[in-house]
């Protein structure tokens, strides 16, 4: 009888473990505008602004902790182009990172504020007439939003990230303000 008991008390216990950490995918984009700061050794440094854009994927183990991959776009621009000679660059970045979740009720809807960090390896491409070329680098990013769950498959935020890297005597960093809508599933 015992042994059944405690059978049953297991068994008991192991769904209502899988119910609390019951988790789900994401995917999610996000829209905004970049500002690239880039720093020459010995030359100066520029900065110009960019629509920028985000696709991210991952996993939500509980309502306030996920683990992330993403690619984000933050700069595409012609920069110079008289019909013969021209200059073009684009700033992208792969990612993976952790999200921390914080809702203002106890139901895990509603308002949150949220957080991100992890590793992103970052790439400046460079095409002119005279040739092409890019340097890459692996920094962390991190980054800071707040938002509104409508249900508990669909929600949206405003979102601030932060992205470096370096190479080349360069030291680039983006800056991105975006809107986010996520989809969990």
């Amino acid at each position: 009888m015992k042994r059944i008991l405690i059978l049953a008390c297991a068994l008991a216990l192991s769904g209502v473990s899988s119910a609390a950490f019951a988790g789900e995918g994401f995917v999610r984009g996000e829209l905004g505008s970049s500002d690239v700061r880039l720093k020459a050794s010995g030359i100066g440094s520029e900065s110009d602004k960019d629509t920028a854009y985000s696709l991210r994927g991952g996993y939500w183990f509980n309502s306030n902790f996920a683990v992330e991959g993403h690619y984000s776009r933050f700069y595409d621009q012609t920069l110079y182009d008289d019909g013969v000679d021209h200059v073009a660059a684009k700033l992208s970045a792969f990612g993976v990172g952790v999200v921390g979740k914080q809702y203002y009720t106890d139901s895990n809807l509603g308002l949150f504020v949220q957080v991100r960090a992890g590793i992103a390896r970052g790439k400046l491409s460079v095409d002119s007439n005279l040739g092409s070329g890019s340097e890459s680098s692996t920094k962390p990013y991190y980054g800071i939003g707040a938002g509104y769950d409508f249900s508990r498959k669909f929600g949206m935020s405003l979102n601030y990230d932060h992205n470096q890297g370096n190479g080349g005597g360069l030291d680039i960093t983006a800056n991105t303000l975006s809107l986010g809508v996520e989809a969990r599933f």
